[in-house]
């Protein structure tokens, strides 16, 4: 199964970035029907073809994500999609 890890550093102090990573997830969960629920500073997630968690650290954020079958062709689309709202919002 295609996976996804992606690791990306940040700076803002850990309850911003836990508030961004929420608002992202928010849209997710609006546009994609992802769930999500918060394990300690990790955001589970999943919905059908997908599984993943981001798991937030001082100075860095990771991405990891199983991808099911039919999002595997997807994989490069999705990854691009994710580094680039990274960018935008943990500068």
């Amino acid at each position: 199964m295609p996976s996804i890890d992606i690791r990306h550093p940040h700076s803002l102090p850990l309850p911003k970035a836990r508030k961004a990573v929420e608002e992202v997830a928010k849209k997710l969960a609006e546009r994609f029907g992802i769930d999500y629920e918060w394990d300690d500073d990790t955001l589970n997630f999943n919905r059908s073809g997908v599984d993943g968690k981001i798991a937030l650290q001082p100075k860095q954020l990771r991405v990891s994500a199983e991808l099911g079958f039919l999002l595997s062709a997807l994989k490069g689309p999705i990854e691009a999609e994710i580094r680039r709202v990274l960018e935008e919002r943990f500068k």
